[in-house]
């Protein structure tokens, strides 16, 4: 492993629950290592084309600004998704063991009739639309990403939430055997994430089934995932099997592991550093030189209002 060079930025820097259980870490590789600490990031954008299923949608939403989309290999080969390891190639490589057929997801909790539903009749609670967002990484990378799905707020409708839910989790699978990343303690497993109901079933809220018109591939976070697009990418539960309506707010796993820098909101805000990196910048998958991180990811317009009231130091 490549001895540890002081000029590398903090916003390359291991994560905290990677550098306190580092024994594990060191056994990944230096797998948790970010940015341009690795491969080139231009390397990424290759001229490799969407593979897999073709997934068609009823409409095409630019809510990107018309920036270009991330090529497709970027996308599906630069992840966090620790359960397939810490590394940003470990999902890709590793993520082939995931089976997602079949697949439930268990709706618990403060509704009106808890149930286990079918991944594919989750799929035909509303008609699919291609929505193009920016996607903001706590670690100060980001990219346009061409989504496949449907508003959460309509799933939530159908599942029916008691007026006592004011919170809703998202669990994601538990099984080393398909997920490799949890046979190490790097997490808690399994992950958990959770939204106010109101955030949940903002319209900007989307479950994402498939990306640049294919099915999701797994390491994306196949068969479903969360898309919060104002949000740093953490709060987008992947491969969720289990949502859970709830009168308080849940444990969620980066505010359990590391509570001093990951808190329950993750809105982007620029104007407030992480513990250890500024996010006033962020480096575009595929580009060479930062840009100016926008508050709220560039949806201010649409989502401040939620927050009215609230300190917005608090990033976290």
């Amino acid at each position: 492993m490549a001895r540890w060079k002081p000029d590398v930025p903090d916003a390359d820097a291991t994560p905290e629950p990677l550098y306190l259980r580092r024994r594990e870490f060191l056994g990944l590789g230096a797998a948790g290592a970010v940015g341009a600490a690795i491969a080139p990031l231009a390397a990424l954008a290759g001229e490799d084309g969407p593979a897999g299923p073709a997934l068609p949608a009823a409409s095409r939403v630019d809510l990107a600004g018309g920036e270009a989309p991330t090529p497709w290999k970027a996308v599906t080969t630069y992840n966090n998704f620790y359960e397939f390891g810490s590394g940003k190639d470990d999902p890709a490589r590793l993520a082939g063991s995931l089976r997602t057929r079949p697949w439930t997801v268990s709706v618990e909790g403060e509704v009106k009739r808890p149930r286990v539903l079918d991944v594919d009749e989750i799929l035909r609670v509303a008609p699919l639309e291609e929505r193009v967002y920016r996607l903001r990484c706590v670690e100060a990378w980001s990219m346009v990403v061409p989504w496949v799905g449907f508003p959460l707020a309509e799933l939530v409708r159908r599942l029916e939430p008691t007026s006592r839910a004011r919170y809703v989790a998202f669990e994601t699978l538990l099984d080393p055997a398909q997920m490799p990343g949890q046979r190490s303690r790097v997490l808690e497993w399994p992950y958990l994430e959770g939204l106010r109901i109101d955030e949940a079933v903002h319209p900007l809220t989307l479950v994402a089934v498939g990306l640049y018109g294919r099915v999701l591939p797994s390491q994306n976070g196949a068969p479903l995932r969360l898309v919060v697009p104002w949000k740093y990418g953490f709060k987008s539960a992947k491969s969720i099997v289990r949502i859970r309506f709830m009168e308080e707010p849940p444990r969620t796993t980066w505010a359990r592991m590391a509570p001093s820098e990951y808190g329950f909101y993750a809105n982007v805000n620029p104007a407030v550093d992480h513990p250890r990196w500024s996010q006033a910048k962020e480096r575009r998958i595929g580009e060479f030189l930062r840009r100016p991180t926008l508050p709220f990811n560039g949806y201010a317009a649409e989502v401040a209002g939620l927050y009215a009231g609230l300190d917005p130091r608090k990033l976290f």
